[in-house]
């Protein structure tokens, strides 16, 4: 019995944003819009769910024009479905300072890095003009720029024709399991982001970055 090959050496990182490197979640808005917490999960599990909400990532037409559409079926939710354009923002928490910092020590080791992002095509610029390290890729593709959104195979082959990556020698990182796989189908390297520690520890174990120093003592 042979053992399984290593590897490639991985020579480009791909970071999904949301979920990653910004704390995303429509709570950190909603908690400010419902008094009760149950009627805030039955609004977002049944109204401004995240099935309708890949109509704003693929893009299209303004995300407020589908907001509209979904208004006109909840009047009575009008003003909550609004703010989900309105107040688009506010559903940030902040970096996820852990994923900044393995990004930041990537690029500084001259390891190439790029995004891969399903995101609004409103919302991606206010987020590059928020948080500096947005401007730290070599590239990005965004599902709104292109009329597809993971994990359609399709945004992964863009993604490698148009930066001449390798899939072999890529990886990428994502929250959502069903992303990963579409990239492990086409031959990347890809892991599911479940904590910086554990994404530090993958990255070392492939080669992508080398291991913290010991403390002298």
């Amino acid at each position: 019995m042979t053992a399984d090959p290593a590897p490639a050496p991985i020579d480009a990182v791909v970071f999904d944003l949301g979920g990653v490197l910004l704390d995303w979640n429509p709570r950190y808005l909603y908690r400010e819009l419902f008094a009760d917490e149950a009627e805030m999960e039955r609004f977002l599990a049944e109204v401004c769910t995240l099935d309708w909400h890949v109509a704003n990532d693929l893009g299209g037409r303004p995300v407020r024009e589908n907001c509209a559409e979904l208004a006109r079926a909840h009047p009575d939710l009008a003003a909550a479905i609004m703010a989900w354009s309105e107040r688009s923002e506010e559903m940030i928490g902040g970096m996820i300072d852990g994923t900044v910092a393995i990004l930041a020590q990537l690029r500084a080791a001259g390891m190439p890095c790029y995004a891969l992002t399903n995101m609004e095509s409103e919302t991606f610029p206010l987020r590059r003009d928020r948080f500096a390290f947005m401007h730290w890729f070599a590239g990005a593709v965004v599902s709104s720029h292109e009329g597809v959104v993971k994990p359609d195979p399709e945004i992964f082959r863009r993604l490698l024709a148009r930066f001449d990556l390798q899939a072999q020698t890529t990886a990428f990182i994502d929250d959502a399991q069903r992303n990963v796989d579409a990239a492990l189908a086409l031959g990347l390297q890809a892991v599911r982001f479940t904590s910086p520690a554990s994404l530090r520890d993958w990255l070392v174990a492939r080669g992508a970055l080398a291991p913290a120093r010991a403390l002298d003592t």
